[in-house]
C-alpha cells in the first residue's frame, strides 16, 4: 500500500515577516515578480520594496480579480518580458492561485503570501480556475506544493475578524473528512493512501480551534496578534492544508458545493457553508450527541452558522434542498468517499436534521 502525504517547501509564520521578505526568498533567484491587487499594493508594496532594497529586482504586476486561463496567460507574458526568476503572489485566494498556476507554467519557484487565513488553499498544489466572468471552470491540480508559504500575523489581524473565523470553518472539517475517508478506505487528492502524520495533524487541527478559537477571534477584532491568533491561523492555513490535501475530503465539502445553487448562500465565505456542511456529515454518520454538541458549540462561540437561517435560507422548499442534495451527491463529488453509500434523499434529511440541531441548541 502506498502513502503519500504533501507539503509546501517551507512555511513562514510570524509578526513583521514581510518587512523580512528578502531574507526569506533570496535563495529562489535574483529577479522577483510580486502579483499583487491595487489595494494590497496600497497596503504592502512599500514594505515589500523597502525589504528588498536596490540590490535585488523586484518587479510588481496588478490583478485583474480572476484567476482565469486569460489572466494566468497576460501574468506569464508580463512575468517573461521582465526576465523574472522568482514570482510571489500577494493577497487572497485568487491571486495565490493564479500564481500557482503562473509558476507552474513557466517552471519557475512561486512564493505565497496570503494576507488573510479564510481557507486552507495557500498550501495546497492546486488551482481553481474561473472564466473571465467569474465561473467555475476546472481545477488544475499541480504537481507540487508552494516553494514557501509566508504570512505575516500582522496583515491577517488586520483583516476582519469574519475571515479568520471562515477560516476556521474550513479548517473544522479537515479532522471529521479526513476519518470518513479513512475509514472508507478511500485514496487522498495525491492518489494515494493517507500517513499517520496527515491523520494526526488533522486531529491536532480540531483540537486547536476548540481550545484556541474563540480567543483567536476576540483578538482580531482588537487587530492585535495573540498566541491563540498564531496557533488559529496554523490551524487554518498547515494543518488544515496539509489534512485536506495527505488525508482526504468527504462529506462536508461536497455539501458546500451543493449549498452554492442556493442564490442566498452567495454572500457566506467558502468556510461558513463548510461549517454546515461539517454538521450535515456528522448527521449522516450519526455521530456520538457529544461530537455533534462540541461542534454545535464551538460554531455558535465563535460564529459559524449551524441553522439554514444562518445561511440566509429564510424559506426552506423541498424543492430547493434537493438540489442541493443532488448536487453534493454528483458524480465526482468527495461525498462518494463517505464510508457508505449516501443518496440525495440522505442528504436531504440530513440537512434538515442538521438545521434542527441548530435551532434547538439555541434554546
Amino acid at each position: 500500500m502506498t502513502k503519500i502525504a504533501i507539503f509546501p517547501g517551507r512555511y513562514i509564520q510570524g509578526n513583521g515577516e514581510l518587512k523580512r521578505i528578502k531574507n526569506h526568498v533570496e535563495h529562489l533567484g535574483n529577479s522577483f515578480f510580486v502579483l499583487i491587487s491595487k489595494s494590497g499594493y496600497k497596503r504592502f508594496g512599500d514594505t515589500i520594496k523597502e525589504s528588498f532594497g536596490d540590490s535585488v529586482k523586484v518587479d510588481f504586476a496588478e490583478f485583474n480579480g480572476e484567476c482565469s486561463k486569460n489572466e494566468i496567460n497576460r501574468i506569464r507574458d508580463e512575468f517573461k518580458a521582465k526576465g523574472s526568476d522568482v514570482i510571489i503572489g500577494v493577497g487572497g485566494g485568487k491571486i495565490l492561485d493564479t500564481a500557482k498556476a503562473v509558476a507552474y507554467y513557466e517552471k519557475a519557484p512561486v512564493v505565497i503570501v496570503p494576507t488573510i487565513a479564510s481557507t486552507d488553499a495557500p498550501c495546497s498544489a492546486l488551482s481553481v480556475i474561473y472564466t473571465d466572468d467569474g465561473v467555475f471552470e476546472e481545477y488544475l491540480f499541480l504537481p507540487k506544493n508552494p516553494d514557501m508559504v509566508l504570512i505575516d500575523l500582522e496583515a491577517i489581524a488586520n483583516a476582519p475578524s469574519r475571515l479568520l473565523v471562515a477560516g476556521m470553518g474550513d479548517a473544522l472539517a479537515t479532522k471529521f473528512e479526513a476519518r470518513a475517508a479513512a475509514r472508507a478506505g478511500v485514496k487522498n487528492l495525491t492518489g494515494a493512501y493517507p500517513t499517520d502524520t496527515a491523520m494526526a495533524l488533522a486531529d491536532l487541527c480540531y483540537e486547536t480551534l476548540i481550545t484556541e478559537g474563540l480567543k483567536a477571534r476576540l483578538a482580531v477584532e482588537k487587530k492585535v496578534v495573540t498566541k491563540s491568533v498564531e496557533k488559529v491561523v496554523e490551524a487554518n492555513t498547515l494543518l488544515s492544508g496539509i489534512g485536506f490535501e495527505s488525508g482526504g475530503l468527504a462529506a462536508a465539502h461536497a455539501i458546500h458545493n451543493g449549498l452554492t445553487a442556493i442564490e442566498e448562500t452567495h454572500e457566506l465565505y467558502h468556510g461558513e457553508k463548510v461549517a454546515f456542511g461539517t454538521l450535515v456529515q456528522l448527521v449522516l454518520e450519526n455521530a456520538p450527541m457529544d461530537e455533534i454538541e462540541e461542534v454545535l458549540y464551538f460554531c455558535n462561540e465563535v460564529g459559524l452558522p449551524t441553522t439554514l437561517k444562518e445561511l440566509n435560507i429564510k424559506e426552506v422548499s423541498k424543492e430547493k434542498l434537493m438540489e442541493v442534495a443532488k448536487l453534493s451527491c454528483a458524480e465526482g463529488e468527495t461525498i462518494h468517499n463517505m464510508p457508505f453509500e449516501v443518496t440525495p434523499e440522505d442528504v436531504y434529511a440530513a440537512i434538515l436534521a442538521a438545521d434542527a440541531l441548530g435551532e434547538n441548541y439555541k434554546l
